[in-house]
């Protein structure tokens, strides 16, 4: 057996394990790299460290710590208030907002992590709290952040049309904008319909009270009792009594706190000017996410000392060691070269069509656990081979292995997804990573053959 096919035989076994037995998959992936990378590999401990994701380390860490602290002084409360008012109480349509405000933020240049260690913690203590499901919203957020992620002044963008020039292949620039766009917006929609968004849209819009409603009341004259998930605070499930009005029902929150009940205090204002300042760092000024969000985040704990007590405690540590653990195996497989192997083991195919499915289904499935950017620089190269015979468009190729090498993002072995498992807030985490896990999965197993035959079998370019 070679090297390259044992190491891809115990990484299913991490899989295994994990899924069967109550121990962390991150250090189960930890022992695996180190018996694999000494035994196997012969690397010695700096090789095996050489995979450790030090940068992902700090985002989980630092974003996690930011916003804990945001919702123990009140601002994550604020917001969510504000963004309901926004809307005009039409809860539904938060999660199309935050895809959009994703979108935007990725396709003027924002990394994708970035953009979604911004605006995940923010949508998902939303999610909490008005009972939408945290993989409806963790969803609209990650594939927002990739349907703007390859406009033409994007990093995404950047980086794969520099390959195509560089590899002297036929490009173009909108058709790679759209092809992402239109691919995340169809998953979107997708999800949206199934994880609960019709439910959403019949429950109306919310008015927010602080006075309660007797269950007898809610009976009488043209008022009706809505008993929806979406009605209940932090996603209890609680029923709220709804007031009818024409043309769209009003569902008014008896459980909720008003929107005066959040007052701006100076803790709120602080943590407000420091999200602010995130943004303007990580946008403005290139500077790194995690380390930009934990020197705010040290910053507030040294002046309210009493807040950072709770949000220490509630870094999602579990999640760290989980997805650190993985992606350091990941790395052994890249240092022993089992990428590079599967590559170009189908980019030897002698059909083209049957390569290109394959690359795709490399692509996702690599990316799933890998940087999507890297994964795409070394596939795109793999199918110059083929391309050059003309017989698959290289416009549409390149399209498709785009797309496939980034929708799996949603993967909690991925920054992104890692990002929205950390930042939901009151959420069962093993349940809900089972869940991201499974959701990947699908995404995985039927996008990239999707795209193909969409993007690749007409022959685009």
């Amino acid at each position: 057996m070679s090297p390259e096919l044992l190491s891809v035989l115990v990484l299913a076994v991490v899989f295994v394990i994990a899924t069967t037995r109550s121990v962390n998959m991150g250090a189960l992936a930890f022992a695996a790299a180190f018996g694999v990378g000494t035994l196997v590999a012969d690397l010695d401990a700096d090789g095996v460290f050489a995979g450790f994701p030090g940068d992902l380390f700090v985002v989980l860490v630092g974003v996690t710590y930011l916003f804990a602290l945001a919702r123990a002084n009140g601002t994550t409360d604020w917001l969510v208030h504000a963004a309901v008012r926004a809307v005009r109480g039409r809860v539904a349509l938060i999660p199309w907002v935050m895809f959009a405000l994703t979108g935007a933020l990725t396709a003027i240049g924002a990394v994708s992590p970035a953009a979604v260690a911004i605006v995940a913690p923010i949508a998902l203590s939303f999610a909490s709290r008005y009972g939408i499901s945290p993989l409806l919203m963790g969803a609209m957020v990650v594939h927002g952040a990739q349907a703007g992620g390859f406009s033409p002044i994007s990093i995404y963008g950047s980086i794969v049309n520099g390959i195509v020039e560089r590899e002297k292949l036929p490009g173009s620039e909108i058709t790679l904008f759209l092809a992402s766009l239109l691919a995340n917006l169809v998953i979107a929609a997708v999800v949206f319909a199934v994880c609960g968004g019709p439910k959403l849209w019949r429950q109306g819009a919310v008015v927010e009270t602080g006075t309660a409603v007797a269950k007898g009341d809610a009976a009488k004259g043209d008022v009706g009792a809505d008993s929806g998930s979406g009605s209940g605070a932090g996603g209890s499930g609680t029923g709220g009594a709804g007031t009818r009005t024409a043309p769209a029902a009003t569902v008014t929150r008896t459980d909720a706190v008003p929107a005066a009940a959040v007052p701006l205090t100076a803790p709120v204002v602080a943590t407000l000017v420091c999200l602010v300042a995130l943004v303007v760092a990580v946008l403005g000024f290139d500077l790194d996410a995690g380390l930009t969000a934990i020197t705010l985040a040290v910053v507030l704990s040294t002046v309210w000392p009493n807040d950072s007590r709770r949000a220490v405690t509630e870094i999602a540590w579990p999640t760290v060691l989980l997805i650190c653990g993985v992606l350091t195996y990941v790395g052994v497989l890249d240092e022993m070269g089992t990428i590079t192997w599967a590559g170009e083991g189908v980019g030897g195919i002698g059909v083209p069509l049957l390569a290109a499915v394959l690359l795709c289904y490399i692509g996702a499935i690599v990316s799933a656990f890998a940087s999507s950017v890297g994964i795409m620089g070394a596939l795109i190269p793999l199918a110059v081979p083929f391309l050059a015979q003309g017989e698959i468009g290289a416009v549409g190729m390149v399209a498709a292995l785009a797309v496939s090498a980034t929708v799996v993002d949603v993967s909690p072995f991925s920054t992104n997804g890692a990002l929205v498992l950390a930042a939901a807030p009151d959420v069962d985490r093993e349940r809900f990573f089972r869940q991201l896990m499974a959701y990947g999965g699908i995404v995985v197993a039927a996008v990239p053959a999707v795209v193909w035959l969409v993007m690749v079998v007409p022959g685009w370019g």
